[in-house]
């Protein structure tokens, strides 16, 4: 190694899971990324409230740091990295750091999902960059890919399989033939969920990721609270069989496409075909599928979470800072949001995408027509019905005198889907609420 490389100092900010992983890396690789990058990137600060964790990674003392006051007014810190989570005192240290004239690095989604425009534009002021690669796909670099691999797109729409958690739970039902609430615990005791399992199961974790995302890809402002979101606590094992039997995979999809002069956002189960590349990721991997006008489809997969993969990124975005490559790109690049006004959403509502209904029904002579006649008001045309008991699939604990109707829908409004549905669930013929999901076929132009 040349004894000339420039020398860059950086202090980690939250020595947990992912922040220990970046320690970890920049000790014990340090030649290597020096030799990668041509500078000799140097840990000088870890801090944090407790030293525990980084205790038993055995990490050097000397390095410990409880005053980030101390750090700040270091002139010889130039990246700050930010990993305490959160929104609170995680954008007040981003602030501070960005304010005080220091690269800020990120793994913090929500934080940039709410804050993300303000916090570009306050690093732009003072010089610096907020890089956040890590922040969406985790060990999938995406967010370079977006900017500089598909700068020459157009791109029409993104579907990403982007949380780990929920990926494994739903391959535990299909696989498995598991109950949400089996799935769910065989997650939580192989430490893949959380004790509370709500951001992930819920969607809104997704949801933070496809809002980047789609700022990014779409260089718009995206107003976090916009952005509808259903996730998978409520998702039945019947559905999940009946999905395999149709010839799909149910996947939790986080999906941003353009509609007409807009862009529609939305975060829900979904049934996917089994022609559809997404439909193979299995368990804790996370993927994220591109359509851009000049490549097609392209399709990025890896683990989306943990420690390691997480750390890779964000080594890789300390290093970008550090050679020069992303200040150029930061200053340069005018799709960054926060260099375009906020833009509303195309409500969901007026997308159009191919739907799978599963209702309970009288099985008395009429009830299907009567069905088939809301659908046909409503403008929407049926690909195929499926009448049958299946007792293997619903266990036969239904009342006696209903049946499982489930029916595939063409290209539909959704709006219209949504209005024909109520109607249906109103009719005297008919039992609990229908069941209404997504279809991906194997194309984009189906869903948006």
């Amino acid at each position: 190694m040349s004894v000339s490389q420039p020398v860059i100092s950086i202090a980690v900010v939250g020595c947990g899971t992912v922040g220990g992983a970046v320690c970890e890396i920049l000790l014990r690789d340090r030649e290597l990324l020096a030799t990668r990058s041509g500078v000799r990137l140097q840990l000088k600060y870890i801090v944090d409230r407790n030293f525990d964790a980084a205790k038993n990674l055995r990490l050097d003392d000397t390095l410990f740091e409880t005053n980030l006051d101390h750090v700040l007014t270091d002139d010889d810190v130039s990246v700050v990295v930010e990993l305490v989570g959160g929104t609170t005192t995680a954008r007040t240290i981003t602030e501070q750091a960005l304010r005080a004239g220091k690269h800020v690095v990120t793994a913090n989604k929500a934080l940039l999902a709410h804050h993300g425009a303000e916090l570009l534009a306050l690093a732009r002021e003072n010089g610096v960059t907020l890089a956040f690669e890590a922040a969406v796909g985790g060990g999938i670099p995406i967010v370079r890919a977006l900017y500089d691999g598909l700068v020459a797109n157009t791109v029409d729409a993104i579907y990403g399989i982007v949380n780990g958690t929920c990926n494994f739970i739903l391959t535990e039902m299909i696989e498995k033939e598991q109950s949400y609430e089996e799935a769910l615990w065989a997650a939580q005791s192989r430490g893949l969920a959380e004790a509370d399992p709500s951001l992930d199961v819920q969607g809104v974790d997704s949801a933070h990721k496809i809002a980047l995302m789609a700022a990014m890809a779409f260089g718009i402002q995206v107003d976090f609270d916009e952005v509808p979101v259903q996730g998978i606590d409520q998702l039945e094992q019947d559905d999940v069989m009946y999905a395999d039997t149709l010839g799909y995979v149910v996947k939790l999809l986080a999906i941003a496409t353009r509609v007409g002069n807009g862009i529609s956002l939305r975060v829900r189960p979904a049934f996917i075909s089994r022609e559809h590349a997404l439909s193979w990721v299995s368990g804790p991997f996370n993927a994220i599928s591109v359509y851009g006008h000049a490549t097609g489809h392209t399709m990025y997969y890896g683990r989306g979470a943990g420690g390691a993969p997480t750390a890779s990124a964000v080594v890789s975005d300390i290093i970008g800072i550090a050679s020069g490559t992303y200040p150029a790109f930061f200053e340069r690049f005018a799709f960054w949001p926060d260099r375009n006004p906020p833009q509303k959403l195309v409500p969901v509502e007026e997308t159009y995408s191919r739907f799978y209904v599963r209702t309970m029904v009288d099985d008395t002579p009429g009830a299907l027509a009567r069905i088939a006649s809301i659908f046909g008001a409503h403008g929407i045309s049926i690909a195929s019905v499926l009448q049958d008991e299946l007792p293997e699939i619903n266990g036969g604990d239904q009342e006696p005198h209903l049946v499982p109707v489930v029916i595939t829908l063409h290209p539909a409004r959704e709006a219209n889907l949504l209005s024909a549905v109520a109607e249906i669930d109103a009719l005297d013929a008919t039992g609990e609420a229908s069941a209404v999901i997504t279809i991906v076929d194997e194309h984009p132009e189906n869903v948006g």
